[in-house]
């Protein structure tokens, strides 16, 4: 079964081995051996299924995530939650207690199939009557197709079961194939018509478009269409292309919502259209998506169109050949990007002597992020500060979309390094997140992952106090005692550093980036400045 994981093209197992899991964790460790997985040990299994859902996002390609049975399983659940809400493919290998012992309940024994019903698209349990390769090729090609989590429950005695020798591995061959699917001629044709005849349109750029954000790219340079993006597909356009507007939403600039508000005509690719993003109900929309699923799934919209993005592009392009590019938006949002960069430079630039601005953090950022860094977030004022302050140059930008999961930051960096070991890894936190695996930075340490932690103190969870403050409620239980996290990662063998002004802030961050390993550049910041 280990062997057909690894035809399938994993590479990467994250996980904790334990009593329950011994016999499947010695089929891993034998390939680890020949070089052909890399597991990586964690220090808590939500870390594992968080580090897997982050791999796939980045990569595309599933990675595994590996626990004993009872709690060590449950604990996988939340970041498998997030891969199946954002559509990541990540395969879940718990542990399980002897076939005799099931349904008497053992000691650790838990319904594996019933806990993990609505976070996996697929579930079952490995028998030893079981066609054990093909199995294991059935959780893949779920997996990976649908783009979702597969799980497979290993009771402790099937795990050493001999297997013939001339037994094969299973393989992805003839067993998969590329979604490409066209749009219907005739929801092309009215797309076209009904983008000739708009003076400003618009178009919004979701996670959809993950595959071919240089095709929209290009596209818009051709018809002079500006773009925005919603919060997960930050990134996917550099804020320096002249006809961005950065991110649509709570977390964005008001350039896009501005810039939107304005239009006649929006051209919706891969978007989910979440509340967060506030894509207007008013104006006439376009709405293209693989998943016929998401078509007008929150609100209705003019035009549905089912198909790949890439094909719908292609073909709306070719309809459109011939007219003239729309009136020329780049001087005003040149103007505006101007207006809100003062802005973020005045913001930037409050003291209250309660800590450093988030703005000022950004910005700082900005100049010391090399620009093909992966960069992982949490949630919180944190997050919502980096989506509205950080300009993305070619950076890609990891989070949990739909789940919204505090925690995710730390643990997602880990899972980004494994796929991307050659790019600069950046996870930005708050205290909060962070505390919840702040165990992990060991893990990074005995890895050698040279991660860098951007970590805004404000020794509170900030974006709830200011919501109980909305919803006119006293602010309770929201502060922090925290350590003083720089002693804390040098007690673990990372670097730390702890930033009290803002003048140290561009020093900090380059002696972390120049620092050989994992490195913690903890900000005082003044959680009324975000």
């Amino acid at each position: 079964m280990v062997d057909t994981l690894i035809q399938w093209g994993v590479r990467h197992v994250f996980g904790m081995v334990g009593h329950s899991n011994l016999g499947l964790a010695e089929a891993i460790r034998k390939r680890c051996q020949t070089g052909e997985l890399e597991f990586v040990g964690i220090r808590h299994e939500g870390a594992a299924s968080f580090a897997a859902s982050a791999y796939a996002k980045l990569s595309g390609v599933p990675a595994a995530c590996l626990s004993i049975a009872g709690p060590g399983a449950t604990n996988l659940l939340t970041g498998l939650w997030d891969a199946h809400l954002d559509r990541a493919p990540v395969i879940a290998l718990t542990g399980q207690v002897a076939s005799g012992l099931l349904g008497i309940g053992g000691f650790q024994e838990v319904d594996l199939s019933r806990a993990f019903d609505g976070a996996a698209c697929f579930s079952q349990t490995v028998f030893r009557s079981s066609n054990h390769a093909e199995l294991m090729n059935q959780a893949l090609r779920n997996a990976v197709q649908k783009r979702d989590v597969a799980h497979l429950i290993f009771p402790n005695d099937v795990q050493e079961l001999e297997v013939d020798q001339e037994t094969l591995p299973g393989s992805p061959r003839g067993r998969i194939t590329e979604a490409r699917i066209s749009p219907m001629p005739t929801d092309l044709a009215r797309a076209a018509e009904m983008f000739k005849n708009a003076r400003r349109p618009v178009i919004i750029m979701g996670h959809g478009c993950k595959q071919c954000p240089g095709l929209v790219a290009i596209f818009a340079l051709d018809w002079g269409v500006p773009v925005m993006t919603t919060f997960k597909a930050k990134g996917f356009i550099p804020d320096s292309h002249p006809l961005s507007c950065g991110v649509l939403g709570l977390s964005g600039t008001p350039i896009a919502m501005r810039t939107m508000k304005s239009a006649d005509l929006l051209l919706v690719l891969g978007a989910s259209f979440a509340r967060h993003t506030r894509i207007a109900k008013d104006i006439p929309t376009i709405q293209v998506d693989l998943d016929p699923t998401a078509l007008g799934k929150f609100q209705p919209v003019t035009l549905p169109v089912w198909g790949d993005i890439r094909a719908a592009l292609e073909g709306l392009a070719q309809s459109l050949s011939g007219i003239a590019p729309k009136e020329d938006a780049r001087q005003e949002l040149a103007a505006q990007w101007n207006d809100w960069r003062e802005t973020k430079s005045k913001r930037a630039s409050r003291d209250q002597g309660k800590g450093i601005s988030s703005a000022a953090l950004f910005e700082a950022m900005n100049r010391r992020v090399p620009a093909n860094a992966v960069i992982t977030t949490d949630v919180g004022d944190n997050t919502y500060s980096f989506g509205r302050y950080f300009e993305c140059k070619h950076q890609s930008v990891l989070m949990s979309g739909m789940l919204g999961s505090i925690g995710f930051g730390y643990p997602a960096a880990i899972g980004a390094y494994c796929a991307s070991p050659d790019r600069p890894i950046v996870a930005v936190t708050g205290d909060g997140g962070f505390g919840q695996y702040m165990g992990e930075v060991t893990t990074a340490v005995k890895y050698g992952m040279p991660i860098k932690h951007i970590l805004l103190n404000n020794s509170r969870l900030g974006k709830i106090a200011k919501e109980q403050k909305a919803d006119k409620k006293p602010i309770w239980s929201t502060s922090l005692r925290n350590p003083d996290f720089s002693q804390y990662a040098e007690l673990c063998g990372a670097l730390g550093i702890r930033v009290e002004s803002v003048y140290r802030l561009d020093g900090a961050l380059e002696q972390a980036f120049a620092h050989n390993g994992p490195a913690l550049v903890e900000v005082l910041t003044d959680p009324d400045l975000v």
